[in-house]
């Protein structure tokens, strides 16, 4: 059982900046794809962002194009979401998840989940 750990999340201001960080336990999951979501409250899971397991595609969301930004490390266990002028709908719980597929989009297609981290934006 692959384990993900999220971390980087807290209370921001409207504008700044953040990163997020996913470190798996095992390296095998340098062969998944890996992917972003995120739930606010009252709303469903949202998918965000992914990235192929070699790195060399990435995916968004509509709503994600041009202030998230997916990347992994060389070792291929650690993802990141960097993201760019926050603004207070950002709040969430925000998910890493690990999937077999190359280009994953939805919940189904992920089969590790983190426990989240909690994102607060305040305007």
């Amino acid at each position: 059982q692959v384990q993900l750990v999220e971390t980087g999340g807290g209370l921001v201001q409207a504008g700044d900046s953040l990163r997020l960080s996913c470190t798996a336990s095992d390296v095998s999951i340098k062969n998944y794809a890996m992917g972003w979501f995120r739930q606010a409250p009252g709303k469903d899971r949202e998918f965000v962002a992914a990235i192929s397991w070699n790195g060399r595609d990435r995916f968004y969301d509509d709503s994600a194009k041009g202030r998230f930004t997916i990347s992994r490390d060389t070792a291929k266990i650690t993802i990141y979401v960097d993201i760019d002028t926050l603004k207070t709908e950002d709040t969430a719980v925000y998910f890493c998840a690990a999937s077999t597929h190359y280009r994953p989009r939805t919940a189904g297609d992920f089969r590790y989940w983190g426990q989240g981290t909690q994102v607060t934006v305040s305007s």
